[in-house]
């Protein structure tokens, strides 16, 4: 039963004293100031380059590459938007059929994350050198994949999906297509972070696409992540439910990066000086640390022009609840959306979620971790390994210092990442 409209603003106020609350835990288990690390001199960002502003195929196209864009509708209605790179705008090699890489975007990314750092530098870009047709997807609820056959984007019903979704409705939907498109056979798949754990899921729920992928690529992956050390993550996991349920009553169903919550991690968990705040105005440096010694500073401006690109708060959820199953010494539990007790009992007739069993993953994974990763923990990744059916490997950065998000726009992202996973590829016929 909906609570009376007069018990709305008590509500508002109760949960706003309980995330003040609960805010206060990464104080006493550490003090997230430590976390962020001096800033280099950053300038004006108040007027970011030309690339802060382009799409993903305006990015293909300015670097001289030949790009195409594709639609396909999921089988429960979602428009998801490809973008694909067939070879150098003047090369005849992209009428050549070439081993397929598809390239998966983590949370509150796109595609953009793939190219927008340019040639040489941008695995979108590395891969077509290195002679694959590469597709780069976008899950639904990010910036290219924002339309639906029926419902409207403003609709609680549109922004009813986790990651779950994403793993057993869009991927599936973007590799039929591919692989249709394309004639091959088999794709290799390469993802990071929410991109990873959308595939464990696929993998897991339609165990059939499983011959559809001949290798792959996991970056910061996460399907175990008890250990995660994301304060504001880790803060956010103490009141799911009540988040949760807040958000319902209020009609808050898309992730809102200026939202109370985030305000006051900000608040804390950065300094008030003039550097630091092109950083901590951005929830995914908030959400996931920085690193600047692998940050180019004149990327900057374009990476905040592409990031955030949008979720839904169910994926923040589902993500809660997967690290308050653990704690700081277990990996805790890869499960379904938890919707209660009562309401997992309608919804599956089991009042428990049942697990994501990897061990049923026969495709070989090859997983990429780093050990000042705040959301894919060394530990978790390693129990992951040692839960796959066929892991072909497990190996780690060099670089001490890298991130989560030095995946996807490291200075030396090529050298100490990219350029392994494709000799990794080359293994492979």
């Amino acid at each position: 039963m909906l609570l009376p409209i007069f018990f709305l603003p008590l509500l508002a106020s109760t949960s706003a004293l309980l995330i003040d609350t609960l805010l206060q835990i990464p104080k006493i288990i550490l003090d997230p100031l430590d976390l962020i690390p001096a800033l280099p001199n950053l300038g004006n960002l108040t007027a970011g380059p030309e690339d802060a502003q382009l799409t993903t195929m305006e990015l293909i196209s300015k670097y001289d590459y030949k790009g195409e864009q594709h639609t396909v509708t999921t089988s429960d209605g979602y428009i998801l938007e490809l973008h694909r790179i067939t070879g150098r705008a003047n090369s005849s090699d992209s009428q050549v059929q070439k081993p397929v890489a598809f390239v998966m975007h983590g949370l509150l990314c796109s595609s953009a994350v793939w190219v927008f750092a340019g040639p040489k530098k941008s695995l979108g870009f590395l891969l077509s050198d290195a002679g694959y047709d590469v597709w780069l997807g976008n899950a639904r609820g990010s910036l290219y994949s924002r339309k639906h056959s029926h419902s409207p984007i403003a609709a609680k019903d549109y922004w009813d999906f986790s990651w779950h979704e994403i793993g057993t409705y869009d991927l599936p939907a973007m590799i039929d297509y591919v692989l249709q498109t394309t004639g091959r056979e088999k794709l290799f798949y390469l993802g990071h972070s929410q991109g990873t754990t959308a595939f464990f899921v696929m993998s897991t729920q339609l165990p059939e696409y499983q011959d559809k992928i001949e290798a792959m690529f996991a970056m910061a992956p996460i399907a175990y992540c008890g250990r995660m050390k994301s304060p504001f993550l880790q803060v956010l996991a103490q009141f799911t439910y009540t988040v949760d349920m807040f958000s319902s009553l209020i009609g808050l169903h898309e992730f809102n990066p200026s939202g109370y919550f985030v305000k006051k991690m900000q608040q804390i968990m950065c300094a008030k000086k003039a550097l630091t705040q092109p950083i901590c105005s951005n929830v995914m440096f908030l959400i996931a640390g920085f690193n600047p010694d692998q940050l180019d500073k004149s990327l900057l401006p374009v990476i905040l022009g592409h990031v955030p690109a949008g979720s839904s708060m169910k994926q923040f959820l589902h993500y809660g609840q997967l690290i308050r199953s653990g704690s700081l010494i277990s990996p805790g539990k890869f499960k379904y959306f938890s919707n209660g007790l009562r309401n997992n009992k309608k919804v599956r007739n089991s009042r428990i979620s049942p697990d994501y069993d990897v061990k049923n993953i026969k495709v070989p994974v090859s997983l990429h971790y780093s050990k000042n990763d705040w959301l894919a923990n060394v530990k978790d990744v390693e129990k992951l390994y040692s839960e796959l059916g066929n892991p072909y490997g497990i190996f780690l950065v060099k670089d001490k210092k890298f991130n989560h998000l030095d995946y996807m726009w490291a200075k030396d992202a090529k050298t100490l990442l990219y350029d392994q996973i494709i000799s990794l590829m080359k293994n492979f016929k």
